[in-house]
């Protein structure tokens, strides 16, 4: 579920499709990518859902929407996958939304976007609207980052980042062309924290970080998630243009 949805609660219900109720705890939370992973005790097998492939997903692909919306039960919608890779949005700290135009209302959060043949995609997560009500514009976190957020809650109750030290700004084409890089992707950093990793290494501001363990960085989003996903403690490699 989401993390904003169990974060103030004193007590958690889940009610299944079958009509059973049981009560849950939180066994991890992350505000950072507002999930939360919950568990329940019930006896005998309970039902669970395949995880689809978020690679796999195109724009205007058909999608499904679960949820509970303004607490009337459990509740279908239908629409399509309007964009891909939705972020700066400033909704949480690490975004890459599924944006879809599936009705999603208050009390969707959570709930599980799924294609056509019920593979969860994506976490319900947020609407745009001025009124509360749905506009056609809702975002879910897509299925990889809610599997790899589960699997680290599950494994150590918690979420751990990789963390480097280092301010940066986006590499405008003004920027790149002041610096004569060309057609150079990147991120231009622009400050760099005294004693900390990226200092240590030899990162001065005003290098250009292009690439992170071989993986091609095109914005401060995905350096973010590529320095993210670097286990705390060990040696990366890091590609600098000066």
């Amino acid at each position: 579920t989401n993390h904003h949805v169990v974060e103030s609660a004193d007590e958690i219900e889940v009610a299944l499709s079958d009509g059973r109720h049981a009560k849950a705890h939180v066994i991890g939370s992350d505000p950072e990518t507002d999930l939360a992973v919950i568990k329940i005790d019930l006896p005998g097998k309970l039902p669970t859902i395949t995880f689809g492939h978020a690679d796999q997903l195109h724009v205007g692909d058909i999608v499904l929407a679960v949820g509970n919306p303004f607490g009337v039960g459990e509740t279908v919608t239908m629409g399509i996958i309007s964009a891909l890779k939705r972020n700066h949005l400033g909704l949480n700290t690490f975004e890459n939304f599924i944006q879809t135009d599936a009705a999603i209302n208050p009390g969707n959060s959570g709930g599980a976007l799924v294609d056509v043949n019920g593979n969860l995609i994506g976490i319900n997560s947020a609407i745009y609207s001025p009124n509360g009500g749905s506009l056609g514009i809702g975002f879910a976190i897509p299925v990889s980052t809610a599997k790899t957020i589960m699997e680290q809650i599950s494994q150590n109750g918690s979420v751990t980042r990789g963390w480097i030290g280092v301010a940066v700004q986006e590499l405008t084409p003004e920027l790149a062309e002041s610096f004569k890089l060309g057609n150079v992707h990147g991120v231009l950093i622009s400050a760099v924290m005294h004693g900390g990793p990226a200092d240590k290494a030899g990162i001065r501001p005003g290098d250009i970080l292009t690439m992170v363990e071989g993986k091609q960085l095109t914005d401060s989003n995905s350096m973010l998630e590529a320095i993210a996903a670097l286990p705390p403690g060990k040696n990366a490699t890091l590609k600098i243009l000066r």
